[in-house]
């Protein structure tokens, strides 16, 4: 597919932050210098995720000096990837990419991606090596994505997160998809299009004080391992398999020494330990299919991902956001009123007694007079 000119691109730059009021300023410009030198048209969309260290008064600061410095201010904090997600859905360039507000993503690789699209690619995804964190998380990483390269249903690039960029067909399509629960790396694999990678250094964090806890993390993990593998619940076969063969092995060994040896058999710990065993497998069961349930009720309920409590610099359609707002409010009211009209008639139209009009009955009146 044919892209625009760089000079007539316009590329957003979406990034969620939480209390990085330290170095998100300094973040911002940095990625403006380097997009400058590219020669594309630019906008920032910062997703303040419930920041409690200031930012929010920084953020408003740096909207009003740049009008092209988008800013949402979440009600709460609903968690990194709803902020993605919010900011997806506010993006309007022509590219869009997705960077971290913690200053590990290195905007200096983003003319790299520029080009990368510009010859063709819908998505250019950043493929991290040289992680800076301790040795028991860069093992931890490395065991999460082998283990869904290994058992996730598509093919979801190892080492790939959500640093990256996507075309706006892609985004729309990520955009669309219902889901409650998101992995973004997962789902931008598997609405698919023409994809590359872009082996990109992971820097040191500002501070060295990840914001996403080691709870969050694993939350995230098993999001996406629930959302694109079906292994966790086909691995009931083979366990079901052993525990079979198991409990066939030991009927076949308590009646041989009944019927041929005549030996006493152990009881008491031969069955609390088989018990155990099966009670430890349907406990585990259960578990899995609770984290399947709980998915399930959550997307059923249709809550949204994210809410908006205050935008900066934000337009639709070249209308400010709030004008829009209200613009739309009117329109529903309107279609409410419509609505009961509609209801309304279709009563009058419907009801065992119908109403009879007023003259005819003056005219019955007057006729029964005349006799």
């Amino acid at each position: 597919m044919k892209r625009p000119e760089l000079k007539d691109s316009k590329i957003t730059i979406v990034m969620p932050l939480l209390n990085e009021v330290a170095v998100i300023e300094q973040l911002v410009n940095q990625t403006a210098t380097v997009l400058n030198q590219t020669g594309c048209q630019w906008q920032f969309i910062l997703v303040n995720d419930g920041s409690t260290d200031g930012s929010r008064e920084v953020l408003d600061h740096m909207a009003d000096a740049e009008n092209r410095i988008v800013v949402l201010h979440l009600s709460r904090n609903f968690g990194h990837q709803s902020a993605l997600h919010a900011g997806l859905e506010h993006a309007t360039g022509d590219a869009t990419i997705l960077m971290d507000s913690d200053a590990q993503d290195d905007p200096n690789v983003l003319p790299q991606m520029i080009e990368q699209w510009q010859s063709g690619y819908d998505v250019v995804y950043a493929v991290r090596y040289g992680r800076k964190e301790n040795i028991l998380k860069r093992t931890a990483f490395n065991l999460f994505h082998r283990s869904m390269q290994s058992l996730a249903s598509i093919a979801i690039p190892r080492d790939a997160g959500n640093f990256g960029l996507m075309d706006s067909r892609v985004v729309k399509h990520v955009v669309s998809l219902g889901e409650t629960d998101r992995y973004f790396p997962g789902l931008r694999t598997w609405v698919g299009f023409k994809q590359c990678a872009l082996p990109v250094e992971r820097l040191r964090r500002h501070d060295d004080q990840p914001r996403v806890s080691f709870r969050g993390l694993v939350s995230l993990a098993k999001t996406a391992m629930f959302s694109f593998s079906r292994v966790p619940l086909l691995a009931f076969y083979g366990l079901a398999v052993v525990s079979f063969m198991l409990g066939f092995s030991c009927i076949v060994w308590a009646l041989y020494h009944k019927l041929f040896t005549g030996q006493a058999i152990p009881g008491w710990a031969s069955v609390t330990t088989v018990s155990a065993f099966f009670g430890a497998i349907n406990a585990f069961g259960i578990a899995i299919l609770g984290e399947y349930i709980a998915r399930i009720y959550d997307q059923v309920r249709d809550r949204p991902a994210y809410v908006v409590q205050e935008a900066k610099n934000l337009t639709i359609n070249g209308a400010d956001a709030s004008a829009k707002t209200e613009q739309e409010l009117l329109l529903d009211l309107q279609s409410l009123l419509a609505e009961m009209e509609n209801v309304k008639s279709e009563r009058n139209r419907t009801s065992v007694f119908p109403m009879i009009d007023s003259n005819s009955i003056g005219i019955s009146h007057d006729m029964t007079n005349q006799r």
